[in-house]
C-alpha cells in the first residue's frame, strides 16, 4: 500500500472519518522524523494515538512531532510538540540526491517545497550568479549548485543556527566552490557587498518578500534578470489567489518606480491555512 493511502487508513481507524479528513494530508516526513501539522480546531494531544501508530507502521520513523500552525519570531520557526518516540529534533533529510542536516526546532524546513527546489534549479542557466536572500539550511542553494551549473550562489540567512547547518550542508554536498554562506540580514548584505551582483534572485520568505523587493532589484546585475517572489495570499469568496498575488506584486513594483517587467511564471505551491495560499511568481526584469 502506498504511504499516503496507509496514513489515510490509519487516520480513519484511529481518529474517525471527520478528523481523519483534516489530518491525513498533513503528515510530513523529514528524515527519520514524522510531523503532523495540527489542523485548526484540534489540540496536539488528540494526535498522540495516531503518532504512536505511525511509529509502529513506519520502521524508519524514530519520533513524531506535532507542528503548531504558524511561524514565529525573526527566524520564522514553527513550534513543535513531541507526541511519540525519541526526544530528538535533529535529523538527516535527503532530497534530489542531496543530503541535509537540519533541526526542525532551529531551522524552518518544508518538504512541500520539494518540487519547487528542483524547478528553480532547472530554470537556472549555466554561468549564472544566484542570490538566495532567505536561505535557511541551504536547500534551494545547494540543489541549484548540484543540478544546474551556476558560477556562484550567494546564500544568506539571519538565523545563526540555519547558517551553521548551511555551512555543514555545503560541505556534506561538496559545493564549497559554488555556494557561499553568509550570516546576516539580506537587505544589509545586498547594500554592503552584493549590489549589482546577480542574475537571479530567490525570495522564499513570503512574509518579507515584498518588503525586501527593492533590495532584490538592487542586487540584479545591470538592473535586469530574474526574481522569484514567494507570497502568502489570503482570499475571500470569489477571489483568485494568483490574481491577488499579481496585484500585490504589481502595486509594489510600481511603488518602486519599475515600469518594465514581465510576470513570466506563476504557480500555487500549497495551502497554508483556510483560504491562505502559498504562491510563487517568476518575474523577468528586461
Amino acid at each position: 500500500m502506498a504511504r499516503g493511502s496507509l496514513i489515510k487508513e490509519l487516520a480513519r481507524e484511529i481518529l474517525g472519518e471527520e478528523k481523519a479528513g483534516k489530518v491525513w494530508k498533513r503528515v510530513e516526513f523529514i528524515g527519520d522524523l514524522a510531523l503532523i501539522r495540527v489542523p485548526l480546531g484540534m489540540e496536539p494531544w488528540e494526535l498522540k494515538p495516531l503518532a504512536e501508530e505511525l511509529l509502529k507502521r513506519f520502521n524508519f520513523v524514530k519520533s513524531v512531532w506535532a507542528a503548531i500552525p504558524g511561524v514565529e519570531g525573526p527566524y520564522r520557526l514553527r513550534s513543535h510538540v513531541l507526541l511519540a518516540g525519541e526526544e530528538r529534533s535533529e535529523t538527516i533529510y535527503r532530497e534530489h540526491g542531496c543530503v541535509f542536516k537540519v533541526d526542525i526546532n532551529k531551522v524552518y524546513i518544508s518538504p512541500s517545497l520539494n518540487y519547487e527546489h528542483l524547478r528553480i534549479a532547472r530554470l537556472t542557466r549555466p554561468g549564472e550568479t544566484v542570490l538566495n536572500m532567505f536561505a535557511g539550511a541551504g536547500l534551494f542553494s545547494i540543489i541549484i549548485a548540484r543540478h544546474a551549473a551556476p558560477r556562484k550562489v550567494y546564500s544568506i540567512d539571519i538565523n545563526p543556527y540555519a547558517y551553521q547547518y548551511m555551512v555543514e550542508n555545503i560541505r556534506l554536498n561538496h559545493v564549497e566552490d559554488i555556494v557561499e554562506p553568509i550570516l546576516g540580514d539580506a537587505g544589509e548584505v545586498v547594500d554592503s557587498r552584493l549590489s549589482n551582483s546577480s542574475d537571479r534572485v530567490l525570495m522564499p520568505y513570503p512574509e518579507l518578500a515584498l518588503d525586501y523587493l527593492d533590495k532584490a532589484l538592487k542586487a540584479l546585475r545591470g538592473g535586469r534578470g530574474w526574481i522569484h517572489v514567494y507570497l502568502h495570499v489570503k482570499t475571500l469568496k470569489g477571489e483568485h489567489y494568483l490574481v491577488k498575488a499579481e496585484e500585490a506584486l504589481r502595486k509594489r513594483l510600481e511603488s518602486l518606480g519599475l515600469g518594465s517587467y514581465e510576470i513570466a511564471g506563476k504557480r500555487k505551491i500549497r495551502n497554508v491555512g483556510p483560504r491562505m495560499h502559498q504562491v510563487v511568481l517568476d518575474v523577468k526584469i528586461p
